[in-house]
């Protein structure tokens, strides 16, 4: 493996990059994302003292991400802050029912060139995501163990997505049915009253979240050795009629070196659950963390737990996770006075449910139960694939990975490009 002799990075550096791609229901995708960096004196490179990232993007039928990050453990003397302000309208997040396996999934009904096409938004459904999220993290004495406390305040609205937006410029042909003539299963689960209709349209989640920390990584953005684990409990607090609940957390995070600066062995492994209350169905898809890596932290499906499998395929009220990768550093430049490298990264994905959501099938036909629910148990949703990552300053990171699912129940492949490791 190539490898030369890093620059020290010192004050302030930038990475920035365009944000464009396409979607043929949302549309092109255009914006940018920028992060920003203070390394001081550069004493702690590759560790940062300041850390500010900002992304807007839109697609041109209404969907959109802004977004500001702001992570430093030295504007508060010994206490790491991380401030998240978010807002994230979706005209076609992904609905699959609860439960995994126990709920089935038909990528024929989604499939315009089937026989059996019901609609490409027959899984979908519209969520506008707002979040304000501020944790603080501080030390036991001078031990790896620590405390965090955070408050995450969010607003979600739901509702049925606009067909008549997402239609527009579309010929004949390529129009998608509307609600009346194809309801959706989010619309569905509204007629079978699982989800009730003051659910249905979103809410307020004002929620306050404690725990006890270990932290012994050697490095922030891609640690090579050390461990991260972090135990938390978060309480939904009362609101406008909002349901309360808790929910207890564990994620451990381990990093193995293998080759010194070049390889290592790392894995996550997260257990989330109810521990009392009625979580609301905007709610369940939420994986509770006290440092987010994107500008989503899903549950189980997608980008930021189990990749290739589809997003919010495996939503309950509790669930287990498992992450592994081989992570190689396969070769190390400079150009333009920065240091760069470029990274590959093979990896395995599963969970599961293990809590899952008690609902009344009651209101269901016969034919609906065999068409949406069947008779399979809840089991492991298995996934694998690889990333590239391109690097610079070991902190901004580029990341393109492709993953499989290995059960065509839970999708077929997906591409995510985006920044930093997964964990």
């Amino acid at each position: 493996m190539a490898q030369e002799q890093e620059e020290i990075k010192k004050g302030y550096n930038v990475g920035a990059l365009p944000v464009v791609s396409y979607d043929h229901d949302l549309g092109f995708q255009y914006g940018f994302l920028a992060n920003i960096y203070n390394y001081g004196d550069g004493q702690d490179y590759p560790q940062y003292h300041h850390s500010l990232y900002m992304e807007y993007s839109r697609f041109t039928k209404g969907s959109s991400i802004y977004r500001l990050y702001y992570d430093s453990e030295y504007l508060i003397p010994k206490i790491r802050l991380t401030a998240d302000l978010s807002y994230i309208p979706n005209e076609a997040e992904n609905f699959f029912g609860y439960n995994g396996y126990e709920s089935r999934y038909h990528p024929e009904w989604e499939d315009q060139e089937s026989s059996a096409y019901k609609s490409k938004m027959f899984y979908r459904f519209k969520n506008d995501f707002f979040r304000f999220k501020v944790d603080f993290q501080g030390k036991f004495a001078q031990s790896h163990w620590g405390w965090i406390a955070g408050w995450n305040m969010q607003k979600i609205s739901s509702d049925l997505v606009d067909i008549d937006k997402l239609n527009k410029g579309k010929s004949a042909d390529e129009l998608i049915p509307s609600h009346d003539d194809q309801p959706g299963l989010f619309q569905k689960y509204q007629e079978w009253g699982i989800i009730s209709d003051e659910e249905a349209s979103g809410g307020w989640i004002p929620l306050l979240t404690a725990g006890i920390t270990y932290d012994s990584r050697d490095q922030l953005a891609c640690p090579m050795s050390g461990m991260w684990f972090e135990s938390l409990i978060s309480q939904a607090l009362p609101f406008e009629n909002q349901p309360t609940y808790t929910i207890g957390s564990m994620i451990f995070r381990h990093y193995i070196t293998i080759v010194p600066k070049n390889i290592n062995f790392s894995y996550r492994l997260a257990l989330q659950s109810k521990i009392g209350g009625d979580i609301p169905f905007y709610a369940k898809n939420q994986m509770i963390t006290s440092v987010l890596t994107g500008a989503s932290s899903y549950a189980l499906g997608g980008g930021s737990s189990l990749r290739g499998v589809l997003r919010n395929r495996v939503v309950g009220d509790g669930f287990g996770l498992a992450n592994i990768e081989m992570r190689f550093k396969v070769v190390r430049w400079q150009m333009l006075n920065q240091n760069f490298y470029l990274g590959l990264v093979p990896f395995v994905d599963g969970g599961m449910i293990i809590n899952p959501v008690d609902f009344d099938k009651s209101q269901i036909s016969d034919e609906d139960l065999a068409l949406h629910f069947g008779d399979q148990n809840e089991s492991l949703h298995l996934s694998m694939g690889v990333g590239t990552m391109v690097a610079m300053n070991d902190n901004f990171i580029i990341s393109i990975d492709y993953g499989k699912a290995l059960n065509l129940q839970d999708g077929n492949n997906a591409v995510y490009i985006g920044l930093n490791y997964m964990f």
